[in-house]
């Protein structure tokens, strides 16, 4: 994990040389408020492979020297004998399982933070206008807000239609909307208001008006990090609140949300494949069990790749995306367990 941090670190400032001098930050802060966040995600995005090269590497001197054949030759049997891989990739697998629920989205917090100020000038989250929101207030609401500013907070076009029966009865339409901070609502300007029922229409125009919504100025803020920096409690109830407004698109955040629980078990999975992989003595030696380990990390994350991006871009149902590799080498696991010499 040390060596790995050294080499992304590295590699990571060489890119980033010209955007930490633009920052006219020193060195203690940038460290600070962006490696303080970035080592804890690079930690969590390559753990499983961190396992799973360190169980090849050992496994491999031992067989070399002959000790697996000594251990099997003694009685044991192969399930006592991956006894404790079992045990260690379960230890290592829980303690993934917390850090990506609650330790790493903190990290990523700050990473986030520092790389939206900072490096992503022209980013989402640097201000700047979305073209159109479209969301369900409440169960009988509908809101539409169109080019929204998020830097100051105010959009140039606002509809709300209340529906009771399949049919609307109630439409407001607005010039435009800003945030009023003081009193916590939303200040509408040209508003022009219409009531309908069975029998007539009623039409009431006002220059300005305030509105409370359930619709908060963060709401209306697309944030690309914002997967990655919230709890997994706090993004399940995030699903769940933006289901209930309709919002399309959430696939990714779904995708996220069983990750946080296939990456876990991933750990488990590669840590057996490699104790299978490497107890085997061959002449190639430690070279040749690294060069496999290396080859099956790489096809596995390539799998992992594709399946998100048919969830995402796709119909592939977002718990699929996230299990599909580890269904696939499951089978791998099952087929070498089944193949390696006893």
């Amino acid at each position: 994990m040390l060596l790995f941090t050294v080499i992304a670190v590295a590699v990571d400032s060489s890119e980033k040389t010209d955007d930490f001098v633009k920052t006219g930050l020193g060195s203690g802060q940038i460290i600070k408020q962006y490696y303080v966040g970035f080592v804890p995600w690079i930690w969590g995005l390559l753990y499983p492979l961190f396992v799973f090269i360190a169980v090849i590497f050992f496994t491999s001197r031992m067989a070399l020297q002959t000790e697996v054949i000594a251990i099997l030759a003694s009685g044991t049997t192969y399930n006592r004998w991956l006894r404790p891989y079992f045990i260690g990739g379960m230890v290592f697998a829980l303690a993934l399982w917390f850090a990506a629920r609650y330790s790493i989205p903190k990290a990523n917090e700050i990473r986030a933070n520092f790389q939206s100020k900072y490096i992503d000038r022209n980013g989402p989250q640097s201000g700047g206008a979305n073209a159109a929101f479209y969301l369900k207030a409440d169960t009988n609401s509908y809101v539409g807000v169109k080019y929204y500013d998020t830097a100051t907070k105010t959009a140039g076009a606002f509809f709300l239609d209340r529906v009771k029966g399949g049919k609307v009865v109630y439409n407001l339409r607005a010039e435009s909307m800003k945030w009023d901070t003081a009193k916590n609502s939303w200040l509408l300007t040209n508003v022009v208001e219409r009531y309908i029922d069975s029998m007539r229409e009623r039409i009431q125009q006002s220059p300005q008006r305030y509105i409370h919504l359930t619709l908060k100025p963060t709401d209306l803020r697309r944030d690309e990090y914002l997967k990655d920096k919230l709890s997994t409690p706090e993004l399940i109830d995030y699903i769940k609140l933006e289901e209930l407004r309709g919002t399309e698109g959430l696939n990714t955040l779904k995708v996220e949300q069983y990750r946080r629980t296939a990456t876990p078990f991933t750990v488990l999975l590669l840590t057996l494949i490699g104790a299978i992989v490497a107890g085997r003595k061959t002449r190639g030696g430690s070279g040749l069990h690294l060069a496999i380990g290396i080859g099956i990390a790489a096809v596995f994350i390539i799998s992992d790749r594709f399946s998100t991006v048919f969830s995402v871009k796709g119909s592939l149902p977002p718990v699929l995306a996230a299990w599909i590799p580890n269904i696939v080498f499951s089978l791998v696991a099952l087929y070498l367990y089944k193949k390696a010499p006893k």
